[in-house]
């Protein structure tokens, strides 16, 4: 509008009702404190009314950037007058016979100076705006659209409304929420946003998706959680959103199937906003999907396919996320790319089998690491450490594993030197100093981990209980153990009630393991109970505790004491959750 507006100034003309007058004429008794004559030479030479004419004046001091001087002859304009003439305007309209010669009918003249006095109200607002008062230029936008929506209670028609009147709406819809936030009243925001959307405003695609965009912003990341619609705009079996989240996914999949549709150009940030919600919420699959969906050329193919690779990743389907980077780190594609490199790499140093593929992606990630990217050299180094250790596990030779082993400690303390204060890389020093039977050095890293940690991740106190187990001390391993499930909530208590439950059989204290293995027991049904099976079986696989485990230590423990009936009960409990266990035949056969 603003724009519009100034081309109009160029020009150095007001018009109305047919007519037009110099606005210098007016403006110059502006600049000399007239308002009252310049107010009167604009309904004389224009045919206006009281409102009329200083909605005009108004426009043209806002035009002029005098924001306090166009308040001023703003203020004292009766919306409720313009209200009734527009009304009457459009009660009056009739279609124009064929044949008969277009001029500007009265309605028509009644419909242009009510616009007249709405656009004053509009530029009000905006003149309050920029002088820090929001709640008032809130105030005053609202009534805009009260007044338009009083008229049009069944949404503003096409056919009857003149493309001024369409253009100030679109500008006022737009413009409230803004105001609302921008005076900190985020309930009334959140309403504005939503009547902006769900009414009938007749507005174009680009401004209805810049209030979608504007809205899904404030919903992810104000701070602000919005209370789920009220009843009275909610459609029988409509989807209705519960929180911030699932609303703001929602208005992102309606962008996407608007770009999709040809409706809207293409925004990159409407990808980035719907990667954020939905990496939240951990539904990375739907995220690869919305990918898959985008029409060729969007994203280039190497972006696309590291983006779908990280989704998988996430969603735990490594295998489709290394097959799409081997694609992108093609020579003929990508092959140097450092972050490609490092996610590859991550990947492979999961798996003992493919470890030996990832000790090559890192070694790669490890030479490109300079210039600019030369703070990823702890990184890569990290990686190589991380392949080599997992690669070491599926050595032929105990040659082969020694000397894999050693070169995975060179760089993991060459990757110390980078990243002194990495918490996850202490973590991983730790667990390789154990695997090669440096205790005392394993030690050292786990206390330096628990403490950088503060002891708020479980896998600290495990590994602490761990080491000291492995050096025979399991009185102090059972005291850490204790104090962590003292610390670490229920639903998180699974690995360490199953370590103390082999730190008291290496105690030799059967019974007191079986009470644990119970409680165990106990623990795992309620989580199942809680969370439903698919949850506890995706919990069980990343905490290595399940059930079956569970039943098939208790088989073991009462065999070792000659309660052959209790360990049949048991093993019958674990047959019934794996079928066919190697393990529970050997059980059988001891």
């Amino acid at each position: 509008m603003e724009s519009s507006e100034n081309e109009r100034l160029s020009v150095r003309e007001v018009h109305a009702n047919g007519s037009r007058m110099n606005a210098s004429e007016v403006e110059a008794k502006l600049d000399e404190g007239n308002i009252q004559e310049a107010e009167s030479a604009l309904r004389d030479g224009l045919s206006l009314n009281f409102e009329e004419a200083r909605a005009l004046l108004g426009k043209l001091e806002y035009q002029r950037g005098n924001v306090e001087g166009a308040l001023r002859v703003f203020d004292g304009i009766d919306l409720h007058a313009a209200i009734q003439r527009l009304q009457s305007s459009f009660s009056e309209k009739s279609p124009a016979k064929k044949g008969r010669t277009r001029t500007e009918s009265p309605s028509s003249v009644s419909q242009h100076g009510a616009n007249l006095v709405l656009e004053a109200i509009y530029l009000k607002s905006k003149s309050q705006q920029k002088l820090g008062k929001f709640a008032d230029a809130a105030n005053d936008c609202k009534r805009i659209l009260d007044a338009v929506e009083k008229i049009f209670y069944q949404g503003i028609p096409n056919f009857q409304v003149d493309n001024k009147l369409q253009e100030i709406v679109s500008h006022a819809v737009e413009l409230l929420p803004e105001l609302w936030k921008q005076g900190g009243f985020y309930d009334e925001a959140i309403s504005a946003y939503r009547r902006a959307l769900l009414s009938q405003w007749n507005l174009d695609n680009d401004c209805c998706s810049r209030i979608q965009k504007s809205f899904v912003v404030f919903l992810l990341y104000s701070g602000v959680e919005a209370s789920p619609p009220s009843l009275a705009v909610q459609i029988d079996g409509s989807y209705v959103p519960k929180n911030n989240l699932e609303e703001a996914i929602l208005l992102l999949m309606i962008l996407i199937r608007k770009f999709c549709a040809g409706k809207i150009k293409w925004d990159p940030s409407i990808m980035e906003h719907l990667t954020f919600a939905l990496s939240v919420c951990s539904q990375t699959s739907i995220l690869a999907k919305q990918f898959e969906d985008l029409m060729p050329g969007v994203y280039h193919r190497i972006d696309r396919w590291s983006s779908l690779a990280l989704c998988h990743c996430a969603a735990g389907q490594n295998v489709s996320a290394l097959n799409l980077l081997r694609k992108s780190l093609h020579k003929h594609e990508r092959p140097d790319d450092l972050t490609l490199l490092l996610l590859a790499a991550k990947i492979c140093s999961e798996d003992p089998y493919l470890a030996s593929e990832g000790v090559g992606h890192a070694q790669r990630a490890v030479s490109n690491a300079h210039g600019s990217n030369e703070h990823l050299k702890g990184v890569a180094l990290r990686m190589l450490g991380l392949c080599l250790g997992k690669q070491a596990k599926a050595a032929s030779s105990d040659f082969e594993r020694s000397r894999l082993q050693s070169k995975a400690l060179e760089s993991l303390e060459e990757a110390t030197r980078f990243e002194k204060n990495n918490s996850d890389l202490i973590f991983e020093l730790a667990v390789q100093y154990a695997e090669q039977r440096n205790l005392t050095a394993a030690l050292r890293s786990a206390r330096h981990f628990f403490n950088e940690t503060g002891g708020s991740i479980v896998k600290a106190w495990i590994l602490l209980a761990l080491i000291l187990s492995a050096q025979q001390r399991f009185a102090e391993a059972e005291v850490v153990t204790d104090a962590a499930l003292e610390q670490i909530v229920r639903w998180e208590q699974g690995p360490l009630l199953k370590l103390k439950a082999k730190l008291k059989i290496s105690q030799l204290k059967p019974m007191d393991a079986i009470e644990t293995y119970r409680y165990l027991l106990a623990l795992v049904q309620a989580q199942k109970k809680s969370f439903g099976s698919f949850r506890v079986s995706s919990k069980v696989e990343d905490d290595k505790v399940n059930e079956f485990d569970i039943w098939h230590g208790l088989a073991n423990l009462y065999a070792s004491l000659s309660h052959w009936k209790d360990a049949e009960i048991c093993l019958q409990k674990a047959r019934e959750l794996k079928q066919y266990s190697a393990a529970i035949l050997r059980t059988e056969e001891c």
